[in-house]
C-alpha cells in the first residue's frame, strides 16, 4: 500500500516523480503529492484523488528542480484530503517527508511536540516525523533522521529532504519495503521496483534497520546507527509488467504472499509493549457501553460475510455473549431485533458495499452502536459507522479476496480479546496466550507459503474435475465456505461447502466415485467426528485431501488420500 518515489539528478524531477508514481498506481491510493527543490526553495503540490488531479495542479505551476520526493497515499490516519496527503513538512517548511507504514507511538510524540510549540495541520502520523527531524536538526540531516527515528516505534519507509542540504536525499527502511536505484549521475528511491525501472535496472534493496544517503553521483548505505554497509548491487531483468506483480505470475498470487505483512500491519500498534493486552485507541466505545452490550449482530456480504462467520465464533467463545451473522442484502428485510444494547459489526473490504451500507443505516435507525471493519479509511462505511477498525491490508487488485479476508479475521480476534478483557470473560493468562499465538502467525504463514509446490500439485489434480466439495465442522465449516467461494470465483469449477455432520442428511448422495473432497480437520473437539465423516465420503469413492495440523497428519493419512499440514498450533 502507498507508493514512494524519490529522485536526485539532472532530469526534470517533477516528470520523474509523476511517471514513477504512475507505475505504482496498481498498489491503490486515494491522494498524491510531490516535493521539489526549486529556485524558490522547497515547494510542495498535493491533491486528493487520482494522479490526474495532481497533474492538473502542476500544469499552471510546475515544480522545476533536480531533487524531490513523491507519494501516493492509501489513508490510514485521517481521511483522504489534500491536507492529509504526503509529503508533509514541519512548521518552517524546511523539512519534507514521505512515509509508508505506521508510527505506533505518534500520538504521544505529537503531544510532546505540541507542548514544545510545534503546530500540526494534518491528522496523519507522518507529520510527526517531519517535526521530529526539524527538532533534532543541528546541521547534519543524516544525524537528525537517526535521532528522530530513535524516538519512533512502528513501521516506516521514509524519503527525507531538507532545504538546508539540497544536495542530499535520505532514505530509511524499517518493516516497510524500500529500494535504491543507481543510475549515471542520478539516483532514485522507490517503494517498489516499477517506479524506477524506466531509468535504471541497478538496485540496492534496503533491509530493516538500514538507511541510504543519495547524492547526484553517489549512494552510501548504512545502518540506522550510522555503520556503513557494503552490498552487492542487484541487476533487475524483469519486464515492467512482471515488476508490478513483484515477480509473481499474477496479482492474486502476489497478494496471497503479502498476507504475513498484512497480519503484522493490522496488529501493529494494537498490542501493547508487554504483548499481553490489546489496545484499540481508535474505538469510541467506552467500558460502560461495552459492559452493557446484550448481543452482537455481524452483517456483511460475500467473503466479508464468511469472515463474520469466524468472527461470530470468536466473539461468542471469548466474550460469552450471543452473536448472529446476517447476509447484508437480507438483513433489513427480516426485521432484525435491534436495541440500543446491540452492537452491530459491519464488514466490508472496500467500505462501499451498498447492501452493507444500507444495513449500517438500518441498525443506527434503531439506536444500535455500529462498528465497521474495513480496509479503506474515508470510505462511506468508515465515515458513517460509529466506530471503525481498519484492517490495513493494503489495496487488493485481484478480484478474489485473500489478504483482506484473513486480515478481517485478525481484526475480529483483536476486537474479541479487547471486549473479553473489558468484560472480564477471559483471564489475563488466556488473553496473553492468544495474543502470542497471533503474533506468531506471520512467520507461520511464511512457512506455509514455502509449500506452494505441493499445493500446486494438488490443484493440478482437481482442475480436471467439474465438481468438488468442502467439508468441516465448527470454524472449519466457516472457512470451508470461503474456500468453496474462492474455487468457484477463480476456476469456475462447481463447488459446495457442507457441515461435515450434515452429509448423512441427503447430501451424501452427491458424492460419487473419484469426486474430490477437501476436508478441514483442525478442530480438536470434533476431530474424531470429522474423521468419521471423512470415512463416509471415502466409502462412496471420493478422493479426499485433508487439511490439518502437523501432529494429526500421520493419523489422518490412514483415512485420506492426501494430508496437508498447517504449520501452526491450535489456539484454545
Amino acid at each position: 500500500m502507498c507508493g514512494i518515489v524519490g529522485y536526485i539528478g539532472k532530469r526534470n524531477t517533477q516528470n520523474v516523480l509523476i511517471e514513477g508514481l504512475k507505475k505504482l498506481e496498481y498498489r491503490g491510493y486515494d491522494s498524491a503529492g510531490i516535493a521539489v527543490f526549486t529556485d524558490k526553495g522547497l515547494e510542495i503540490a498535493k491533491a486528493k484523488g487520482r494522479l490526474a488531479n495532481l497533474e492538473t495542479k502542476l500544469e499552471n505551476t510546475p515544480l522545476i528542480g533536480s531533487v524531490g520526493i513523491g507519494h501516493t497515499r492509501w489513508a490510514t490516519h485521517g481521511k483522504p484530503s489534500d491536507v492529509n496527503s504526503h509529503p508533509h513538512t514541519d512548521d518552517s517548511h524546511k523539512f519534507s517527508v514521505v512515509h509508508n507504514g505506521i508510527i505506533e507511538n505518534y500520538l504521544e510524540l505529537k503531544e510532546e511536540l505540541i507542548a514544545e510549540g510545534h503546530t500540526f495541520v494534518s491528522e496523519t502520523d507522518t507529520e510527526v516525523i517531519s517535526h521530529l527531524i526539524a527538532r533534532e536538526y543541528e546541521g547534519d540531516i543524516v544525524k537528525a533522521v537517526q535521532k528522530a527515528i530513535s524516538h519512533m516505534r512502528g513501521a516506516y519507509a521514509l524519503g527525507v529532504l531538507t532545504e538546508y542540504e539540497p544536495n542530499k536525499l535520505v532514505a530509511v527502511r524499517q518493516a516497510s519495503p524500500l529500494i535504491i536505484g543507481v543510475g549515471e549521475d542520478e539516483n532514485f528511491i522507490g517503494s517498489d521496483i516499477p517506479a524506477i525501472l524506466e531509468y535504471t535496472r541497478n538496485v540496492y534493496i534496503l533491509n530493516d534497520g538500514e538507511m541510504a544517503v543519495l547524492t547526484q553521483d553517489a549512494v552510501e548505505l548504512m545502518t540506522i546507527e550510522g555503520n556503513f554497509i557494503s552490498r552487492e548491487m542487484i541487476r533487475v531483468d524483469w519486464d515492467a509488467a512482471t515488476a508490478e506483480k513483484g515477480g509473481f505470475e499474477h496479482f492474486m498470487l502476489k497478494e496471497i504472499h503479502e498476507q504475513p505483512k498484512a497480519y503484522r500491519d493490522t496488529m501493529r500498534g494494537r498490542i501493547d509493549a508487554s504483548g499481553k493486552h490489546v489496545v484499540l485507541p481508535e474505538l469510541k466505545l467506552n467500558s460502560e457501553q461495552i459492559k452493557n452490550i446484550r448481543n452482537v449482530q455481524i452483517v456483511a456480504c460475500g467473503t466479508a460475510y464468511h469472515a463474520g462467520l469466524v468472527g461470530r465464533s470468536v466473539i461468542e467463545q471469548l466474550v460469552k455473549i450471543p452473536v448472529e451473522t446476517d447476509v447484508a442484502s437480507e438483513y433489513r428485510y427480516r426485521s432484525p431485533i435491534i436495541t440500543p444494547e446491540t452492537l452491530v459489526i459491519v464488514v466490508s473490504q472496500s467500505g462501499e458495499t451498498t447492501d452493507t451500507l444500507a444495513a449500517l443505516r438500518e441498525a443506527q435507525s434503531h439506536g444500535a452502536h455500529v462498528l465497521a471493519i474495513t480496509n479503506v479509511v474515508g470510505s462511506s462505511i468508515a465515515r458513517d459507522a460509529d466506530d471503525v477498525i481498519t484492517t490495513l491490508a493494503g489495496p487488493e487488485i485481484a478480484v478474489a479476496s485473500t489478504k483482506a479476508y484473513t486480515s478481517q479475521l485478525i481484526a475480529f480476534y483483536l476486537l474479541g480479546l479487547y471486549l473479553a478483557e473489558v468484560r472480564g470473560t477471559q483471564t489475563p493468562e488466556q488473553i496473553a496466550h492468544i495474543i502470542a499465538a497471533m503474533q506468531a502467525l506471520p512467520e507461520q504463514v511464511e512457512k506455509m507459503l514455502s509449500q506452494a509446490d505441493a499445493i500446486k500439485d494438488f490443484a493440478e489434480q482437481i482442475s480436471k474435475h467439474e465438481d468438488l466439495f468442502f467439508i468441516g465442522r465448527g470454524l472449519d465449516y466457516a472457512v470451508a465456505q470461503e474456500g468453496s467461494l474462492k474455487l468457484k470465483e477463480i476456476s469456475y469449477i462447481h463447488s459446495e461447502a457442507y457441515p461435515a455432520g450434515e452429509l448423512k442428511h441427503g447430501t451424501l448422495a452427491l458424492i460419487e466415485d473419484e469426486i474430490p473432497v477437501i476436508a478441514l480437520a483442525t478442530q480438536e473437539s470434533v476431530l474424531e467426528k470429522t474423521v468419521s465423516n471423512i470415512k463416509e465420503v471415502k466409502a462412496r469413492g471420493a478422493e479426499v485431501m485433508a487439511i490439518t495440523f502437523e501432529e494429526h497428519v500421520a493419523g489422518l493419512l490412514k483415512s485420506v488420500d492426501q494430508a496437508f499440514a498447517i504449520i501452526t498450533h491450535i489456539v484454545p
